[in-house]
């Protein structure tokens, strides 16, 4: 069987699982409500406390759809009670970012000012002008949102300017030696 859909998910208190008609499953937490569609082969048990993914057979579509199940119901179950965050860091002169109200305004260093609106779901922090940190309860979201923002500017390999992920590694290159 698959190691991480064997695994069994435990719900913190506060946290209920309600399973819909078509496989939806619904976990609502101290956070907010999340829901998503498991795939009608996989079979969820919610046995009191915990939550557990089964599988008809093992078949290679099978196996794959086990673990992701499993994993998507779970970071569910974590992001309605701890919830998921992401920071990132501006690195270059004169790079800054500004909250201002719901938008995030960036200055990368292009002609005009780099606009970001926060959604109802995704929160926005700037501590410092050259830190951002992006929350909320769905990792996809705020996975995705802060890739965008990084695709704004991402990273060059000479200056290391640019927007990185706060635990990413640049790898550097070294620059001409000049003309002799």
């Amino acid at each position: 069987m698959s190691r991480i859909g064997r695994a069994p998910i435990t719900m913190p208190a506060g946290v209920s699982v309600d399973l819909d008609e078509g496989n939806l499953v619904v976990v609502k937490g101290p956070k907010g409500k999340l829901e998503t569609k498991v795939c009608p082969e996989i079979t969820v048990d919610v046995d009191g406390q915990t939550i557990t993914m089964t599988r008809p057979s093992d078949s290679p579509r099978h196996r794959s759809l086990h673990g992701l199940s499993r994993s998507l119901v779970n970071n569910m179950v974590v992001g309605v009670t701890e919830g998921y965050k992401k920071e990132l860091d501006i690195n270059g002169v004169g790079y800054r970012a500004v909250k201002e109200g719901k938008k995030l305004v960036m200055n990368l260093g292009y002609s005009h000012q780099v606009i970001v609106e926060e959604t109802d779901s995704i929160t926005i922090d700037v501590p410092s002008p050259n830190k951002i940190i992006i929350s909320g309860i769905n990792k996809q979201e705020v996975g995705q949102f802060a890739a965008d923002i990084r695709k704004k500017r991402p990273p060059e390999p000479y200056k290391g300017k640019g927007i990185k992920y706060h635990d990413e590694v640049v790898r550097r290159k070294e620059g001409k030696t000049g003309a002799k």
